[in-house]
C-alpha cells in the first residue's frame, strides 16, 4: 500500500511500503527509509513559474496523471421481491461498513378523514418505544448501542418511514427492531401521555418561529385541497391532543399499515439475506392487532385511499407578528404570502422533470441568508425580485409532489404595507415564466444545478434508502439516476413555457399570514393572471 505526500507545489513523493507482518501502523523510521528508496519526481520549473501555470493545464515536467476508469457495476442494481403477504423487499448493494434498513408505509395524514386529525403525528412521535419484545425506548436504545446503530421515524402527508442504521453484520438486529416497532408496538397510556406533551411543546415552539414555515405549509395545502386528502393537517391540532388514544391509533394501524402498503428497503445489504429476515419478522410473526383484536377500537367507515382533488382558493390568518423575536433585538414585522398552482404528480415523469427544472430556474431564498457560490444567486427570484426590491425579505419557489397531484408555489415575505406590490411582483414572475423571454444561460444553469443536486443527494445513504423506498412503493421498481439525468438534459425552453402556461391557467392557491389590510382579494389575483 502506498501513500502520496505532497511536500511542496511541483514536487511529489510516492512513499510507503507494507509494514512488518503483524504491525498495525508505519513508524517514522520505516517511513523515512521508504522515502529514501523511492526516486523523487520533480518539475524543472521554479515555484514562481509553477504558480503562473493555469489550473486547467498540467504542470510541465511532471508525469501524466492516469485516472481510474469508472465502469458500470451490477451492484448498483436495485432488486425487488414481493413476499406472500404483499410486502415488497427492495435493496441495493453499496460499499461500506454500515447499512440502512427501513420500512416505508403508504400512509400519512391524508388518510385521516375518518379519524381525529393528528394520528400520524402521534404515530411518528411514539415510534420506537415499548413493543412486544422491548419493554421501553431505553431498552431499544441500549440494545442498539451494542451494535453501533441509530434510528429515526419521519412522517409526511402521504408517507411514514421507520429507519435503522447499523454495522453490516448486525442487519438482523435492525430488521427485528423494525418489525417490532411497525407491527408490534404497545402504545401504553404513559407513552401516549408523554407523546401528547411532546407535541404540545412542538406546537408552542412553532409559534416562536419568525418564518412560520410549518404553519404556512399547512395553510397552502388546506387552501389548495380543502378539508380532505392532502388538505388535512399534518400537525396534530391542539384540540385533538386529548382525543387520540391507543384504541384509535391501533384502529388506524390495522387498516392502513398493512403489508401490501409497505416496502422494506435496504442499502448496503445482501438482498437474499434481507428477504430472509423480512419473512422471519414481517410474515411469520403477526401484528399485535391480529394476535389481540381487543386492542382495536370501534371500526369507522372504511374509505378507500382518497384521491387528491385540487380546488384552489385562499386561506388567510390575521396575526400581529411585530413582537416576534429570538432575542432582545426585535425582528422586522413581516407578512408572509404564498401563491401557487397545481402541477403534475411525480408519477408523470416527463412533466415532473420539467417542473423540477422550473423550480430550479425560479430558485430564490432570503435577502440575508448565509452561503456562497452555488446558493442560487442567479436564479430568477434572486435577480428579478430580491436584488430589485429592497423591501422584499424573502422569495423562494417550492414544489410539493405526490402520487396523484402536485403543488408549485412561491413563498415570499415583506413589510405588511407592501403586500399588494408583492402580489403583483409574484404574479409577474409567473407570467414571465410562461410568456416572457428566457436568457441564454439560465436554463442550462438550472439543469446543471438540478443534476448536481441529484448526484450530491445520492451520495448520502439515507437519501438513497428513501429514494428506493418511495419509488418501489409508487411504481414497483426504481429508476436509476442516469435515466433521470437524460430526461433533465432533454428539457427545452418550449417545455418550460408549455408547462408554465398550463399551470397558471388553473385556479390559483393563495395563503397569507400577518397584517392583511393591504392584501388584494382572491378575485383580483385571478383577474391579474387572466
Amino acid at each position: 500500500m502506498s501513500k502520496l505526500f505532497l511536500r511542496k507545489l511541483g514536487r511529489c513523493n510516492l512513499v510507503g511500503s507494507p509494514p512488518a507482518k503483524g504491525s498495525n501502523f508505519i513508524n517514522a523510521r520505516h517511513l523515512h527509509a521508504a522515502q529514501d528508496q523511492i526516486p523523487r519526481v520533480e518539475s524543472q520549473l521554479s515555484n514562481q513559474e509553477i504558480c503562473k501555470v493555469p489550473l486547467t493545464k498540467p504542470i510541465p515536467g511532471l508525469p501524466r496523471v492516469i485516472y481510474p476508469k469508472v465502469t458500470a457495476s451490477r451492484d448498483a442494481e436495485t432488486k425487488v421481491t414481493t413476499l406472500s403477504n404483499g410486502l415488497k423487499v427492495a435493496s441495493e448493494k453499496k460499499f461500506g461498513q454500515y447499512c440502512i434498513a427501513g420500512i416505508a408505509i403508504n400512509s400519512g395524514s391524508r388518510l385521516e378523514a375518518c379519524y381525529p386529525n393528528g394520528i400520524s403525528h402521534f404515530i411518528e412521535r411514539s415510534a420506537f418505544k415499548s413493543t412486544k419484545k422491548f419493554t421501553s425506548r431505553d431498552h431499544i436504545l441500549e440494545s442498539l448501542s451494542h451494535v453501533g446503530g441509530t434510528l429515526d421515524c419521519q412522517g409526511s402527508r402521504d408517507l411514514i418511514v421507520y429507519a435503522v442504521s447499523v454495522i453490516n453484520e448486525h442487519l438482523e438486529s435492525a430488521v427485528e427492531l423494525l418489525g417490532e416497532a411497525v407491527l408490534r408496538p404497545q402504545l401504553t397510556d404513559d407513552e401516549l401521555q408523554e407523546t401528547a406533551g411532546r407535541i404540545a411543546f412542538e406546537l408552542q415552539d412553532m409559534s416562536y418561529d419568525p418564518e412560520r414555515k410549518v404553519l404556512l405549509t399547512e395553510m397552502i395545502h388546506a387552501a389548495a385541497y380543502g378539508n380532505h386528502s392532502l388538505g388535512l393537517p399534518k400537525v396534530c391540532p391542539e384540540e385533538n391532543l386529548d382525543k387520540i388514544d391507543s384504541k384509535t391509533i391501533f384502529n388506524y394501524l390495522k387498516h392502513n399499515h398493512t403489508p401490501d402498503k409497505m416496502v422494506l428497503a435496504g442499502v448496503g445489504v445482501e438482498h437474499e439475506r434481507l428477504v430472509e429476515m423480512a419473512q422471519k419478522y414481517f410474515v411469520d410473526q403477526p401484528a399485535i392487532w391480529e394476535s389481540d383484536p381487543s386492542i382495536v377500537g370501534q371500526q369507522p367507515a372504511i374509505v378507500e385511499r382518497p384521491k387528491a382533488i385540487y380546488t384552489g382558493g385562499m386561506q388567510t390568518i390575521e396575526a400581529d407578528l411585530s413582537n416576534v423575536s429570538l432575542g432582545p433585538t426585535p425582528l422586522p414585522n413581516l407578512a408572509h404570502l404564498q401563491i401557487g398552482f397545481e402541477v403534475c404528480s411525480h408519477l408523470e415523469l416527463d412533466e415532473f422533470v420539467i417542473v423540477c427544472v422550473m423550480n430550479m430556474l425560479m430558485g430564490g431564498g432570503g435577502s440575508f441568508s448565509a452561503g456562497g457560490p452555488g446558493k442560487g444567486m442567479f436564479t430568477r427570484l434572486f435577480t428579478s425580485v430580491l436584488n430589485r426590491y429592497h423591501w422584499v425579505n424573502s422569495s423562494a419557489a417550492h414544489n410539493a409532489s405526490y402520487e396523484d397531484s402536485g403543488l408549485f408555489y412561491i413563498q415570499s415575505s415583506s413589510e405588511p404595507s407592501q403586500l399588494k406590490n408583492l402580489v403583483d411582483i409574484v404574479i409577474n414572475e409567473y407570467m414571465d415564466l410562461a410568456k416572457g423571454p428566457m436568457f441564454r444561460n439560465e436554463l442550462a444553469r438550472a439543469k446543471k444545478q438540478l443534476i448536481s443536486m441529484l448526484w450530491l443527494n445520492l451520495e448520502v445513504r439515507p437519501i438513497v434508502f428513501e429514494d428506493i423506498a418511495r419509488q418501489v412503493l409508487s411504481t414497483g421498481f426504481r429508476r436509476q439516476p442516469k435515466q433521470l439525468i437524460e430526461k433533465i438534459e432533454s428539457v427545452t425552453e418550449d417545455d418550460i413555457k408549455r408547462v408554465a402556461t398550463k399551470m397558471i391557467s388553473g385556479n390559483p392557491t393563495v395563503a397569507c399570514l400577518g397584517e392583511l389590510k393591504n392584501l388584494p382579494t382572491y378575485d383580483y389575483i385571478k383577474s391579474r393572471l387572466n
